[in-house]
């Protein structure tokens, strides 16, 4: 699939404020699935922007504006081309153990979020009941939507999965946490995914829709042969289906903290925030590239 992305935050300060400095994370990766074939980041007031890919691989933008200014305007443009993934492996849960397997995973499997007591986690403790691991992250994917509702407000950003459990609602970030630790805890790798999801109208609508910022997981496989290199194959517990060519993904990390599309601080009062992205479906004739 072929998209533009329109990515606009605006921050509208009560008093001139300075020494504003801010990192973002919005150009899309470039994967086996998806590049990106335009990328331009416009900063009102205008200043030098600074680039450098993270620790896991995200592009990275960071950029200050010393002298006062009552507004600051971030304006994103981007076209992605995305395809579906191969075939996920689905190798047998002896493969984790693997020495080429513990040695892909890292810090995938390392407790990396704040775990609520391992007593409120009890009857999530029966995934290794499951086939594979394969078959163990799906049914997990299907069981978080259907014990806690999707909500927003339920939670904010610096939420706890203790409450997501807590209040039985939360959002796509609540529903990944919750989805990492059990997975880590299986003995599984998994990553937090940040991104956009193109929502299509169900009535098939619009080509271009307004979207938030969405969280899924990508979980590592050994290859299902016992040969080759794992793979990371992405899942999204929100939605309860694998990531496919209507995902577009900005980067990944061990949490929301790895990942987040702006993150800054500035000397002065109080601000409002506006920010929107669309996402709008394109012709592939008028995007394909040589």
């Amino acid at each position: 699939m072929h998209f533009s992305i329109h990515y606009v935050t605006e921050y509208l300060y009560a008093a001139p404020v300075s020494d504003n400095l801010n990192a973002l994370r919005v150009r899309p990766a470039t994967t086996a699935t998806q590049r990106c074939d335009e990328f331009h980041v416009r900063i009102d007031p205008e200043t030098r922007l600074g680039r450098h890919a993270d620790y896991f691989g995200t592009e990275v933008i960071e950029f200050g504006i010393s002298k006062p200014h009552n507004s600051l305007t971030i304006d994103v443009r981007a076209r992605v081309v995305t395809s579906d993934p191969a075939q996920a492996p689905d190798p047998a849960w002896a493969e984790l153990d693997s020495p080429a397997y513990l040695e892909a995973a890292g810090e995938y499997l390392l407790a990396s979020i704040a775990e609520p007591p391992q007593r409120t986690l009890a009857e999530w403790n029966h995934m290794r009941e499951q086939p594979s691991p394969l078959d163990a992250a799906l049914a997990l994917c299907e069981h978080i939507p259907d014990r806690f509702a999707y909500r927003r407000g339920a939670t904010y950003v610096g939420s706890t999965v203790a409450d997501l459990l807590d209040i039985g609602a939360g959002v796509c970030q609540d529903f990944v946490h919750l989805a990492l630790i059990l997975l880590r805890h299986t003995g599984i790798a998994a990553r937090y995914c940040s991104g956009y999801l193109f929502a299509a109208p169900t009535d098939g609508g619009d080509d271009s829709v307004e979207v938030d910022t969405h969280a899924w997981l990508e979980i590592l496989l050994p290859s299902s042969t016992g040969r080759g290199e794992p793979a990371w194959v992405g899942l999204d517990p929100t939605n309860r289906v694998p990531a496919n060519e209507q995902y577009v993904k900005i980067g990944h990390g061990r949490h929301y903290d790895d990942v987040p599309p702006i993150k800054g601080v500035y000397r002065g009062g109080p601000s409002d925030l506006h920010a929107s992205v669309v996402m709008t479906r394109l012709d592939p004739a008028t995007t394909a590239r040589a």
